[in-house]
């Protein structure tokens, strides 16, 4: 997980109070300020950044040449550096090497400055924290370089801010338990549209999504990873449905299948049940003949789900066997996910609701 550091020091002060709150309830790192009295009054379990003159756990002093840097690493002190040039790019990759906990700020808008940081303090102990104006910057400092920089600084407008950024930083997507399901008829269709979903993510051969007619139940649909005849693989996509179908997102949350679009995510999951989000590139509906199929668990919960009728359409079974649908029969057993809840909008809900 990415740490969030909340930097107080330009918070109204109507705010200060609901703000530094949310930070220690929302799990920051660390709380950076000017004020040493206020950091006094924070847990344990936030860190205390001091920038200025005072005594807190972490003392940052900003440096700009590296003649100031030898006696910090001595004292294992902070820094902060502002990237604006090659020298201070050198100074931030020194600083980002020798420290416990280096701040950049880059005057470029591109990543590139921060690329060189991060690749010259890879092996590094220390943390390196990235100065972000909004979230959006935010999200796309963490995956830098894949790794990104350990934490992020923002400066917050209000408490939910901090929320919405630790949120963010959280990042990681829950394992699910997948579920066993056993075939109990395969309907052949006429024409009808499917959607093929198209990432811009390689799937692993044991990965796919999940997809389902129902809120309740889903089943794993396989990327196309494994050989095809008369035509090459293509590992970023899932051949995933009718448009009409479930797909479990993020947070529990699911769309239509129709509802995909480029900048969507979806949750690529593997016959383990470990998950990771995934972005849409984008949705392709095409008119193609259908099948249903209908499968049910240990405990008789019906799942369907109704696919494009073709051999090279696949779906996972325990053990992350590749089963082509046309060639599915009575009995044969499946990956699935069973959801408790069901669905208004995609989002979970306690009601009563019968789909078939």
């Amino acid at each position: 997980m990415k740490h969030a550091w909340v930097d107080v020091r330009a918070v109204p002060a109507e705010q200060l109070e609901a703000v530094v709150d949310a930070a220690i309830h929302a799990k920051a790192e660390a709380v950076v300020a000017d004020d040493a009295a206020l950091l006094a009054k924070l847990p344990p379990t936030v860190l205390g950044v001091l920038v200025g003159d005072g005594e807190a756990p972490v003392r940052v002093t900003r440096i700009d040449d590296e003649d100031q840097l030898p006696a910090l690493i001595r004292a294992e002190g902070a820094a902060w550096v502002h990237v604006r040039d090659d020298r201070t790019l050198q100074l931030a990759c020194a600083a980002a090497v020798g420290l416990p906990y280096t701040i950049v700020e880059f005057a470029d808008p591109t990543k590139i400055p921060l690329e060189i940081v991060l690749a010259a303090a890879d092996k590094a102990p220390g943390q390196l924290i990235t100065v972000c104006a909004d979230l959006e910057e935010a999200s796309i400092v963490v995956d830098v370089l894949e790794r990104g920089s350990e934490g992020v600084l923002l400066a917050p407008r209000t408490a939910d801010d901090v929320f919405a950024l630790t949120r963010m930083l959280a990042g990681t997507t829950q394992d699910l338990q997948l579920t066993t399901l056993t075939v109990d008829r395969i309907e052949h269709h006429g024409l009808g549209d499917r959607v093929c979903v198209d990432t811009c993510s390689h799937f692993r051969e044991d990965e796919g999504i999940l997809v389902g007619s129902y809120s309740t139940g889903f089943i794993l649909c396989c990327s196309e990873t494994h050989p095809l005849p008369y035509m090459p693989t293509r590992p970023f996509r899932v051949n995933a449905g009718a448009l009409h179908s479930y797909v479990l997102g993020p947070d529990n949350r699911t769309n239509y299948l129709s509802e995909l679009r480029s900048g969507s995510t979806v949750l690529a999951v593997d016959s383990d049940g470990r998950t990771r989000r995934v972005v849409v590139g984008r949705a392709k509906l095409e008119s193609r003949p259908l099948l249903t199929i209908t499968a049910h668990s240990a405990d008789g919960v019906v799942v369907s789900l109704t696919v494009q009728d073709d051999w090279h359409v696949r779906v996972l079974g325990p053990g992350a066997k590749v089963r082509n649908v046309t060639e599915l029969q009575n009995g044969d057993e499946l990956l699935g996910y069973l959801a408790t809840d069901q669905r208004h909008v995609g989002i979970p809900i306690g009601e009563f609701c019968r789909e078939s």
